[in-house]
């Protein structure tokens, strides 16, 4: 298992764009991941799941990941993180 910490940097938190981006991505692998946020926790394979953690910008969400391609699950779902957040800072 694999485990890291992320800040959502969206200025409207993870809504449905950015929630929708996180789910089609962790699709892409075999390995289970989960988001863990203010006490809840959520199958990033559901994209109800993640909207019901309400995690706000400045929320600290950790990513969990489980399973044969774990590394590179986990780097592909950090980097839509990344490369939306600086998207975001871009057009503020």
């Amino acid at each position: 298992m694999k485990s890291t910490r992320v800040v959502v940097l969206w200025r409207g938190g993870l809504h449905l764009r950015p929630a929708t981006t996180l789910v089609r991505t962790a699709k892409r692998y075999s390995s289970l991941v989960w988001l863990r946020c203010g006490g809840r926790i959520a199958d990033l394979r559901s994209i109800l799941s993640v909207l019901a953690l309400c995690a706000s910008m400045g929320s600290v969400v950790e990513i969990d990941v489980d399973g044969p391609d774990e590394g590179d699950a986990l780097q592909a779902i950090e980097a839509v993180f990344a490369s939306n957040a600086d998207r975001q800072s871009q057009s503020d």
